[in-house]
């Protein structure tokens, strides 16, 4: 199952090659990194060389240094749909979002949309709260979990400028396993969740994530306080340099993951890649994903 990103207005990968993509966030146009991109862009030279900001990659290490040829605001505002949002240029090279996942965004709503009465959502690795204000947006009530105090507060800042202030959700700086393993002692349960790991990290008390061996745990914890009667589970993943092979495989994976954590339930699962498509229809893949519902 593959999956492109939806229709943007404030967002468009322009082109990609030689190692880099082009992109569009709102008013300004930003060339990043892409391993991917192994063939020679489209667009001249100049185009390329217009873009406001720049990023490099430092040799051996995750950071890097921001290039801008033209003055930035520091963040500015972009839309989708319902949500607004902050862009900001970070020393990692991200901007705080990833337009990929708009596709989960549109779903994860439809699906909460569609049930009638309270709902109780779990999403861990909760990042910018984009996923987690598309769904609160929908009507749910949401706990939202992430290691960096930075990007809570940076959520938080995503929820009032898209107007979603009276929204109920609870902002919870702590690291996902050791926050879902207090839940399962206090007997507290959840309609739906939704993950999103990277490979590595840290929580904000030294605690190691490494998602190989850290996962597998994660999802049996969670399964404990998962409700009898769940409406859905999203796991998404990022990955460096997929490729067609490995993905399908890495989506298989996730979908086994799932299938054990919801053994005990009939819910359909299906799994697959995300991807971005650049003016040329060429394909960057970005993620894998396992949907339950």
């Amino acid at each position: 199952m593959e999956t492109l990103t939806p229709e943007w207005s404030e967002y468009e990968l322009l082109d990609s090659g030689n190692g880099k993509k082009l992109e569009r966030f709102g008013e300004f146009t930003l060339v990043r990194p892409e391993p991917q991109a192994k063939w020679a862009p489209i667009l001249p030279v100049p185009r390329w060389e217009a873009a406001e900001g720049e990023f490099a990659r430092a040799r051996g290490g995750r950071q890097g240094r921001w290039k801008f040829r033209k003055p930035l605001p520091e963040r500015w505002a972009m839309r989708r749909k319902e949500l607004k949002f902050w862009v900001q240029p970070a020393p990692s090279g991200h901007v705080g979002v990833f337009p990929d996942q708009a596709c989960h965004w549109d779903w994860i709503a439809e699906v909460t949309k569609r049930e009638a009465g309270p709902l109780k959502v779990l999403s861990l690795f909760g990042h910018t709260g984009l996923a987690t204000l598309a769904v609160a947006s929908a009507g749910a009530e949401v706990t939202h979990v992430d290691a960096s105090r930075k990007a809570v507060a940076w959520a938080r800042e995503n929820q009032n400028l898209s107007g979603l202030g009276n929204c109920p959700v609870r902002w919870i700086v702590e690291d996902a396993l050791t926050f879902v393993r207090r839940e399962v002692r206090r007997g507290i349960q959840y309609d739906a969740m939704m993950l999103d790991p990277p490979k590595f990290g840290r929580g904000p008390d030294g605690e190691i994530w490494k998602l190989e061996e850290s996962l597998p745990e994660l999802l049996r914890a969670c399964g404990k306080i998962l409700s009898g009667s769940p409406l859905f589970v999203l796991l998404n993943v990022y990955s460096t340099v997929l490729t067609r092979g490995r993905s399908a495989g890495e989506a298989q994976e996730l979908r086994s993951y799932l299938r054990e954590m919801l053994k005990r339930s009939n819910m359909a699962i299906t799994a697959g890649e995300l991807l971005l498509q650049d003016a040329a229809r060429r394909r960057i893949s970005t993620s894998v994903f396992a949907r339950a519902s």
